[in-house]
């Protein structure tokens, strides 16, 4: 494992993937997606969210008019399948953790998705990490600190890149400002996923 490019107490391991890993993980997701749906979120006030989303794993995250949270079934009423064996593996690597994540959240974004700056701080226990895959378009990821405003840094990310958000970066803002549409081959019909593994302890 090569040595991680640290920004805002943010470790990114480039090209962490190879190009044989990042095919055969997107086949992955796409049973996942087969299984779970993939929609559009809404916020608490209505407003229809730029990414798509679904998740693996003992529980998935929502969000809809009710507010933000983890449950145990897809919106249709499915169990969540399970996380992929790349995914858990990738995290095993990573992170050193003998604790698997409970939930892996994928989202999906076109051309003109984007994420605002927010806190990754749904969980119940933050002393574990958030660990954070990009595959197919760069994607133009801002960083910041634990308080809202301030300075901020942007990177790029790149389809196999893996960040690790922990220690005093588990509850940084972060963000996508916008994706470089078209700039990877991995997705048919371009656009960029990123999946993100997260312990969520006991709040289901």
């Amino acid at each position: 494992m090569t040595e991680p490019l640290k920004i805002a107490g943010f470790e990114i391991f480039k090209a962490q993937l190879t190009a044989k890993e990042q095919a055969a993980m997107v086949a992955d997701l796409r049973a996942v997606a087969q299984a779970a749906p993939m929609r559009h979120p809404v916020t608490r006030g209505g407003k229809q969210m730029s990414v798509k989303m679904t998740s693996a794993g003992r529980l998935g995250w929502i969000s809809d008019r009710r507010g933000y949270r983890y449950e145990a079934q897809h919106p249709d009423g499915m169990d969540w399948p399970a996380v992929p064996e790349s995914l858990l593996s990738l995290w095993q690597n990573i992170t050193n953790l003998a604790r698997e994540p409970d939930c892996c959240l994928i989202n999906f974004y076109g051309e003109n998705a984007r994420m605002g700056l927010h806190q990754d701080n749904d969980e119940g226990d933050f002393s574990f990490p958030v660990v954070s895959v990009s595959l197919g378009d760069d994607g133009l990821f801002r960083v910041g600190g634990v308080e809202r405003g301030g300075k901020t840094q942007s990177v790029w990310l790149n389809s196999g890149d893996v960040v690790v958000m922990g220690g005093d970066a588990r509850l940084a803002y972060h963000g996508v400002d916008r994706i470089r549409f078209g700039s990877s081959s991995l997705l048919p019909g371009n656009g960029r996923i990123n999946i993100t593994l997260r312990v969520v302890a006991d709040l289901a």
